[in-house]
């Protein structure tokens, strides 16, 4: 069992019944549903079917909703796509007209006035390069530097120009809306500049609400205010792909290590994603660079690492899962070697106690050696800040509540399981005990920490530690040596 979760994005590859199935017991922890394709009702389906196979498998596998942004796309294109070569011209006109070679339309005719003469434009994730050398009232001309394809739906980045856009567009307040009242685990906001903009989200959230937000840091803008968005979301995410249209490529690498740091202060689960296995859309194998990149993430302290088109268009979805389960295996056996555990600064998370019994645990688990941690949690803020102090030992986080269980699928190392609590503790260890031999994690006699709270009933409350010899409730107890 990999302490990495593993993030596979659903589309028309994986979204049936059996492709779901195959992908869960290939080791899928929270699926994606990309609303920058397809429609709601599309999306409505696949999330149903999802929840359904989950129940099936008793699996606490999440759902994560990942809204599309304010992205700018190409519009559609005569057959599909046509390639253009350096020095040709390319008008993107104000009015939405079908694409053919020389001229396009986009999916936000506004841009022709916030782009300037010598503003670079890109095109597929920057694979094609162009440049404004002419702007008019009713299309920009452009010359093109980089060539390639231009194709239908493509997105379009303007790292020089300063456009004038709202995080949330109608569709994805709607959207949002949807996925919020469905009961979504998880809803990813694209594109976030600042913590304001997940301010908004938040603030459109019903009554009641405790969707977790993931920030996808995709944006020069979102750089230079990092540290107010990770304060202000509940996961953060490396989206790799744009960041790297909109910053110099070369930064990637270090950017994508300074984030992974500061969630890992700040005690937030970190996700890294895009291109990671990317030869793997058409191929049954990963390249060794992929394999590296992979591994590196999670040296970095990534606790998710995510799939895009591999799983979604991909050729093959499950190998793919697979090759990521096996590089994330390798890579945690090394952790576990080295035998390190890590820190988050306390002043950072808000909840002094909580973190302190997480740390606490950590040194406790490592002194003795312990098999495993048990802990309760009503919400899951003890098991998201100790799955950051990276134990290296598997973590089982106990909830009666199903939601709090499938958010704990995020969270590195983390195995979440239902279960009620009793209120004396005789019979809560004695629970542990049964609930521990039947899943085949552990055995009679192997010695656990279990961090519960005194108040049942009262999030936050976490406060106590117990070292405890896992014993058969029906036979004999053991006894320390």
């Amino acid at each position: 069992m990999n302490q990495t979760k593993i993030i596979a994005t659903i589309g028309p590859a994986t979204d049936s019944e059996e492709a779901l199935t195959s992908l869960l017991d290939a080791g899928v922890d929270i699926f994606r549903q990309n609303f920058s394709h397809g429609t709601l009702e599309q999306h409505a389906e696949v999330f149903q079917r999802i929840r359904k196979i989950c129940q099936k498998k008793s699996s606490h596998a999440a759902i994560m909703v990942d809204l599309c942004g304010p992205k700018i796309r190409v519009d559609e294109v005569e057959g599909g796509s046509f390639p253009i070569k350096v020095g040709d011209h390319l008008d993107i006109l104000a009015e939405h007209v079908k694409g053919t070679p020389g001229r396009i339309s986009t999916n936000r005719p506004a841009l022709i006035k916030e782009v300037s003469e010598g503003n670079r434009i890109l095109i597929d994730d920057g694979s094609v390069l162009t440049r404004v050398v002419e702007k008019h009232e009713t299309h920009l001309r452009c010359i093109c530097e980089v060539g390639g394809h231009i194709a239908t739906r493509k997105g379009l980045n303007f790292p020089d120009s300063n456009l004038v856009m709202s995080a949330l567009t109608e569709d994805d307040k709607i959207n949002a809306t949807w996925a919020f009242t469905n009961g979504a685990d998880y809803v990813a906001m694209s594109f976030v500049r600042s913590a304001a903009d997940l301010r908004e989200l938040r603030d459109m959230m019903p009554l009641n609400c405790e969707c977790p937000l993931v920030a996808k840091i995709e944006t020069s803008h979102a750089i230079q205010h990092l540290d107010g968005i990770i304060e202000a979301s509940d996961v953060v995410l490396v989206a790799r792909g744009d960041l790297g249209v909109e910053m110099d490529l070369a930064q990637v690498p270090i950017l994508q290590k300074d984030i992974l740091r500061r969630c890992q202060l700040a005690g937030k689960p970190a996700i890294t994603a895009t291109q990671m296995l990317q030869s793997m859309v058409n191929q049954p194998t990963a390249t060794r660079a992929e394999v590296s990149d992979v591994a590196n993430a999670i040296l970095d302290h990534s606790d998710c690492v995510m799939l895009s088109a591999e799983t979604s268009v991909g050729k093959f979805p499950i190998e793919s899962i697979k090759m990521m389960s096996r590089i994330a295996k390798q890579t945690e056996t090394l952790l576990k070697q080295k035998g390190e555990t890590a820190r988050v600064n306390a002043a950072s998370t808000l909840r002094l106690v909580t973190t302190a019994v997480a740390h606490s645990t950590a040194m406790l688990a490592n002194e003795l050696n312990a098999k495993l941690v048990v802990l309760w949690t009503q919400v899951g803020n003890t098991a998201r800040l100790l799955s950051k102090c990276r134990l290296n030992r598997p973590i089982v986080g106990l909830s009666p509540d199903q939601a709090v269980c499938r958010r704990m699928s995020m969270f590195f190392g983390v195995v979440p399981v239902q279960m009620e609590r009793k209120p004396r503790t005789l019979d809560m260890i004695n629970d542990v005990d049964t609930m521990l031999l039947q899943k085949n994690l552990a055995e009679v006699g192997d010695l656990i920490v279990v961090v519960a709270g005194t108040r049942l009933e009262q999030a936050g409350s976490t406060n106590a530690l117990l070292i405890h010899l896992v014993s058969d409730p029906q036979g004999h107890s053991p006894a320390f040596t």
